[in-house]
């Protein structure tokens, strides 16, 4: 089964597509509408999670400011915020940037190797979406 087999530069759009938040494969994508060109199923699929992967990366970071202002009104629990935001934990990232960073390493490297990278619930809503 060749056909079905990625091109370069479809993993190389999807790799760079995670590492920039999606901007990479959404210029892409308007690229290939203004061509009237089809974008195959497999950038799609990973174009479409990048940028979902970072609208969630948004939000949780919005919440869990907000809950680490709430956090820090309480004095038995005010340094708990400063744990996960502030103090390094990896190299010098905090704990919620380590986390982020490693999903969106796995992400990038999956899809470089022209796998379908699966993280549970957003790759489900996505593989629905985009077939």
């Amino acid at each position: 089964m060749q056909y079905n087999k990625p091109y370069f530069i479809e993993r190389l759009i999807s790799a760079a597509s995670y590492l920039t938040a999606g901007l990479a494969g959404f210029v892409w994508w308007i690229i290939a509408a203004l061509t009237k060109k089809n974008v195959r199923p497999f950038l799609m699929y990973h174009i479409m999670q990048s940028i979902f992967v970072s609208f969630a990366f948004v939000i949780f970071y919005h919440l869990a400011s907000l809950v680490s202002v709430i956090l820090f009104k309480i004095p038995i629990l005010k340094h708990i915020p400063d744990l996960i935001f502030t103090f390094p934990i990896f190299l010098g990232l905090p704990l919620y940037q380590l986390f982020s960073t490693v999903i969106v390493l796995y992400l990038a490297i999956t899809s470089a190797m022209g796998l379908y990278s699966y993280l549970p619930w957003i790759s489900d809503i996505i593989k629905g979406n985009t077939r």
